[in-house]
């Protein structure tokens, strides 16, 4: 597909979801949740988990009007774990790309309350999906409260929290950043997947690809947080450093880091082989490159 293809698709994917999001969460201008909720989940963002629920799902044969209310719902996911994620009793973040973050910008009060808003949003919009039978979005509901719940990303958070001014093991990273990262991208290739209709084999290797691609960004989130700047990054960096976190970079140092980040892209590259992806979605091949080269 080339790069230049690959970025025109993802845009593609995005502009539909941002105009789709729009239509689920209308403008309302006596609420301040609902515009915090607004400024956060249309902030722009390169959409990759919507990209990749969308994509999985045309290339296993479904359409995009099957899939599209689980990829919103994705992004309002992803958005309230931002929003929480930047709060003072979290990472303590003030900017979120490139812009004040919820709570700097309507208070954190009002901005605890419009990530709740994203989190129960994203369940209405699944279930009240009608494209495909009820049975799948049944499986797509418990798909994704899994993925983000106490065992899945909250559990990553938690993690994350404990890891902070200790000397951890790599295994400890890497759970955490299965969980805290991984999790919600592994839903987005599964709910791609269920959207189609596709058998146990085809999802697990899906999940297996999406499980190498989440690693692989988590690493290079770490490598940014070193190497970029904060106009570049969207946020601020040095985070990691100043938080005393052990990251794949604190452990390996970031030629080692970047090494096993690419590892991982060719795991997730060997899952697509099994899959027969090679002619059906060139796209997710050109995904997993620009994870291991995106600049933020």
């Amino acid at each position: 597909m080339g790069m230049e293809s690959f970025k025109q698709r993802l845009s593609e994917y995005a502009v539909l979801t941002e105009n789709t999001l729009q239509q689920y969460l209308p403008e309302e201008t006596e609420d301040v949740v609902t515009e915090a909720m607004r400024y956060s989940l249309l902030a722009g963002g390169k959409r990759l988990r919507c990209a990749l629920a969308l994509e999985f799902c045309l290339a296993l044969g479904g359409n995009k009007e099957d899939v599209l209310p689980f990829s919103c719902a994705l992004e309002m996911v992803h958005a309230y774990s931002l929003i929480h994620d930047d709060l003072p009793c979290m990472d303590d973040d003030d900017m979120r790309r490139g812009k004040p973050s919820c709570h700097i910008a309507f208070g954190e009060a009002n901005a605890l309350l419009a990530g709740d808003g994203l989190l129960t949003k994203a369940f209405e919009v699944m279930a009240q999906q009608s494209k495909i039978p009820p049975e799948r979005t049944v499986l797509a509901v418990g798909v994704l409260a899994q993925a983000i719940g106490h065992h899945g990303m909250i559990g990553g958070q938690r993690m994350d929290l404990q890891n902070e001014g200790k000397e951890v093991g790599i295994e400890v990273i890497e759970q955490t950043n299965r969980l805290k990262t991984g999790a919600l991208i592994i839903a987005a290739a599964q709910l791609g997947c269920i959207a189609a209709g596709a058998d146990s084999k085809m999802t697990e290797l899906a999940k297996k690809y999406a499980e190498q691609i989440g690693l692989a960004f988590q690493i290079t989130d770490d490598i940014l947080d070193c190497t970029s700047s904060a106009e570049v990054l969207g946020k601020p960096i040095g985070s990691d450093a100043e938080n005393h976190k052990t990251t794949y970079v604190s452990v390996y140092g970031l030629e080692k880091a970047m090494s096993i980040a690419a590892e991982e892209i060719q795991k997730a590259k060997d899952a697509l082989n099994q899959m027969g992806m090679q002619e059906r979605s060139p796209f997710l091949y050109d995904m997993a490159d620009y994870i291991l080269s995106r600049k933020n």
